[in-house]
């Protein structure tokens, strides 16, 4: 008797089951609130690209011109520097033996020219004895000619001695140089924005890569690095207005200042991590310069940039389509 009921009902709390797991399927998912509100343009007719921020003099990359063990470590992070200053030095004393050999070097050369001027004294005064003989058959002719011979030797030794001088005093400067060149200094006057070596580790020279020894910048004027895609350098106005927004929030935004442009399209290298970013694209690259009081910006930060462009521009682009039938059928395809 139970079975006969048990299993009508099981069938219906089954079908039950069923119908609201398909009307829970069927409902929407609620779109989840964005982190950061996206930003507008302030423009109506506008080109966008994804700016990065650098120094004013770029992130300069500082290196070795001599691979060796880091000694001693000067600077740190945010410390301002000014050109010349030293920001770390490298092991010397294989150098500074060689300094004090070469010291040695040219005061032996110095030594060897007294005494090869003292020789050239006493050969002229022994040719000028033998020549003061008024009677010639007191000294023969060759005598005469072995101390004219030997005055012409004395006076090559001489030469040959104040070589050795230029040469032992050039080898004191090749070491000189390299004992100068083991302090690495900073190239110009700015602020340290990356260290990247410690004492004891080994710093590489002649070598690029992605992690620099140390990074410097100045900072007192900000720059926006603009990627402008290939597709829009034609509606690109160096005259037109330019405005920067902070990423994470829009209240924060700058105006920009046409520093310069870069007249070689590039491939495109900076990415911001969109899926719908084209990363096999070509770009043109503008910066802008803005005051870093404006915004708390920090350099290698991304920044949403609008350009102004012309309205005409646009039209006229609106207006070629529209007059070739093969551009206006491959739209509408």
């Amino acid at each position: 008797m139970i079975t006969k009921y048990l299993l009508p009902l099981l069938a219906l709390i089954g079908f039950a089951f069923g119908v609201l797991s398909v009307m829970r399927g069927n409902t929407p998912t609620p779109v989840s609130e964005p982190v950061a509100e996206p930003t507008d343009s302030p423009f109506k007719t506008f080109i966008t690209g994804a700016g990065i921020v650098e120094a004013r003099s770029r992130n300069l990359s500082v290196g070795t011109p001599l691979s060796g063990i880091v000694t001693k470590l000067v600077v740190a992070v945010g410390d301002q520097v000014t050109e010349g200053m030293p920001l770390f030095y490298l092991d010397d004393r294989e150098a500074q033996a060689d300094f004090k050999r070469s010291q040695a070097a040219v005061i032996k050369a110095k030594a060897s020219l007294a005494e090869a001027e003292a020789r050239l004294v006493d050969a002229r005064t022994l040719r000028r004895l033998i020549e003061s003989v008024t009677d010639k058959r007191a000294v023969s002719t060759e005598e005469v000619d072995r101390r004219r011979n030997a005055e012409l030797i004395a006076k090559a030794n001489v030469q040959s001695a104040r070589a050795g001088i230029l040469e032992a005093e050039a080898g004191l400067a090749a070491v000189k140089t390299t004992l100068d060149r083991l302090v690495v200094r900073a190239p110009i006057a700015g602020e340290v924005l990356q260290v990247n070596i410690r004492p004891g580790e080994f710093a590489q020279s002649g070598t690029i890569s992605n992690n620099p020894l140390m990074v410097l910048g100045q900072l007192d004027v900000l720059h926006i690095r603009v990627d402008i895609d290939e597709n829009d350098a034609w509606r690109y106005d160096k005259n037109g207005k330019a405005i920067a927004y902070l990423r994470g929030n829009r209240r924060f935004k700058a105006d920009l200042t046409l520093a310069y442009v870069e007249p070689y399209v590039v491939p495109k290298k900076s990415l911001t991590g969109d899926s719908t970013e084209r990363v096999d694209t070509r770009v043109l690259q503008a910066l802008y310069r803005f005051d870093r009081n404006q915004i708390p910006a920090y350099v290698g930060q991304q920044m949403d940039v609008y350009i102004e462009a012309s309205e005409s521009d646009a039209m006229a682009a609106d207006s070629k389509v529209t007059n070739n039938p093969a551009i206006a059928e491959d739209r509408v395809k």
